[in-house]
């Protein structure tokens, strides 16, 4: 996966928008106001990029038992996010694209019920 197809899997999303809230490096992935993706450009070109993704707390510890390129997500909540290391052969573009997925999902899942019926 390079930069531009994530941001362009990202921005496909309803209600997806594209923030740098905390510096010119970092691009941010809302969905209603709500942070679901976030890299870093300058380690994307380094090729040691990863994307931060929510997760729930007990499928994020699975998924870093079962594959060293997912970890505790760096500078975030480690319960709740995951770092995910795209760079690496062991992951595939499938399970990457399930892990934005399953982010998105999550932070939907908690919005108010009125915002969540706008996004159905």
């Amino acid at each position: 996966m390079n930069i531009e197809d994530y941001r362009n899997y990202c921005m496909s999303k309803k209600e997806v928008t594209e923030h740098f809230p905390f510096d010119k490096d970092t691009l941010v992935f809302k969905v209603c106001n709500k942070m679901f993706a976030l890299a870093s450009l300058k380690k994307w070109e380094e090729r040691s990029t990863f994307i931060n993704l929510k997760c729930d707390p007990e499928y994020a510890q699975e998924l870093r038992a079962e594959h060293e390129s997912i970890k505790p997500g760096y500078h975030m909540h480690k319960q709740q996010w995951n770092s995910v290391y795209v760079h690496t052969q062991e992951l595939s573009p499938k399970l990457i694209t399930s892990l934005i997925d399953h982010s998105y999902d999550m932070v939907v899942k908690s919005l108010p019920k009125k915002v969540r019926d706008t996004l159905n």
